[in-house]
């Protein structure tokens, strides 16, 4: 017994060392991907809290419309056209009408998410072309029911001038032409950015 123990020894000591070191790996945690950031070194300044007003056209008809079906409803039986997506260029003018000043275009997707009302999930980009703006964009994704008076939508991000954006988006119809679809929304964006 006396010659195993001196080899038991080096094998329990062995095996303690690697299940210490594995037990380390396993509850020691490597942050070393992340980091905290100056938010002055990647150039963000004081918070701001801006208010946009526009008016979004929405043109399904004609030859120049900017919003095309790219995907049919589930059912041609069903009253909302459930299912029904379509890609969108609209164009952002500061009045409502479609000659007023062109500020941006809404670019992006709506569908048509609910089987029971008129009501579209939106996710679009708000690229703005005017002024100190030009090439900054908002980011909106949300519900949008159609036939409520007010609706409002979240501001998920942004870029350029409107980079680490939040805050909320408020629509309201201001035409709807029944028979061509077409129709003339106003947003409100009240949004904080740095």
């Amino acid at each position: 017994m006396a010659t195993m123990l001196p080899l038991s020894i080096p094998k329990l000591f062995i095996f303690s060392l690697l299940s210490s070191f594995s037990v380390i790996l396993v509850t020691g945690e490597d942050h070393s991907y992340v980091r905290t950031l100056d938010r002055k070194l990647i150039g963000l300044k004081k918070e701001k809290y801006s208010h946009i007003h526009f008016y979004w056209h929405d043109t399904v008809s004609g030859r120049n419309a900017t919003a095309i079906q790219v995907v049919p409803p589930a059912s041609n039986f069903n009253a909302t056209f459930f299912g029904a997506t379509y890609m969108i260029d609209d164009q952002m003018t500061a009045g409502p009408e479609l000659s007023s000043k062109l500020i941006g275009r809404a670019q992006g997707f709506y569908t048509l998410s609910s089987q029971e009302e008129v009501s579209l999930l939106m996710a679009m980009n708000f690229a703005f072309i005017e002024g100190k703006y030009n090439g900054s964009t908002i980011t909106v994704l949300g519900r949008n029911s159609v036939f409520t008076k007010v609706r409002e939508m979240p501001v998920i991000g942004g870029s350029g001038l409107f980079r680490f954006a939040r805050g909320y988006v408020q629509a309201r119809t201001y035409t709807f032409n029944s028979t061509t679809l077409d129709a003339t929304v106003e947003y409100n964006v009240y949004v904080s950015h740095y």
